[in-house]
């Protein structure tokens, strides 16, 4: 049985589609600096870097948005399984592209075959699918949920990111209990081969706390006063 959207007024906030869109252009620049991959002589790594750096904010941002935004998008939303299954498809498509983009950045004799330029191609358009993909999510998230449910998702989706996996699991389970024990194993275990390869991966930062309000502060025998009263 699918799931129904409740009929209740709305907010206004639009928060959730804009840390969607902010996440995705910080995506789109990482793709065109690792795209360039230019680096000097006497630094022959720095271009791998770079794609390093892309391929780690991609993966830790799609594994977040399987931990974050597809569970109330089956239970909440209308028709909730056939948006998740599309969202689905096109972000495992988008990891098997990354997983060709790893293997050829570290000389994979099954890539042997591809030029840069074909795999980048791939991976635009794999990425241009997925945003379209994710932007749907957004949207229909945003048209059932109010303002403080919005702003919750949205700092669970940021704060997710920081102990997503970094690497592309395409064949893992990605939803349901299942999927929460895949990335927690995953998660481990990229940041063990991280190491041990030296990759560079992005080092996010919570985003601060909101400062307790007075009725709070109050509940938790905490009060603080603002000195310039």
């Amino acid at each position: 049985m699918e799931a129904h959207e409740e009929v209740r007024p709305m907010g206004t906030n639009d928060v959730l589609r804009r840390s969607i869109q902010h996440t995705h252009d910080g995506l789109a620049e990482w793709l065109e600096a690792a795209r360039a991959m230019g680096a000097p002589p006497e630094r022959p790594r720095q271009g791998y870097d770079r794609i390093d750096m892309f391929l780690a904010s991609t993966c830790m941002h799609l594994h977040a948005v399987d931990a974050v935004l597809l569970p109330p998008a089956r239970k909440r939303v209308r028709d909730g399984g056939h948006l998740v299954h599309d969202y689905m498809h096109s972000a495992k498509h988008l990891e098997v592209v990354l997983a060709h983009v790893k293997a050829h950045e570290y000389g994979s004799v099954y890539e042997s075959a591809y030029a840069w330029p074909g795999v980048w191609s791939d991976v635009r358009t794999a990425m241009y699918d997925h945003h379209r993909q994710e932007q749907g999510l957004g949207e229909r998230l945003t048209d059932i949920l109010d303002d403080p449910q919005l702003d919750l998702l949205a700092e669970r989706l940021r704060n997710a990111e920081l102990a997503a996996p970094t690497r592309p699991h395409p064949y893992t389970p990605h939803t349901g209990l299942l999927g929460l024990v895949a990335r927690r194993v995953m998660h481990t275990a990229d940041s063990f081969w991280d190491v041990l390869e030296g990759r560079m991966v992005p080092e996010l930062k919570r985003a601060p706390k909101k400062a307790p309000g007075r009725f709070t502060q109050y509940m938790l025998g905490d009060p603080r006063f603002d000195e310039e009263e």
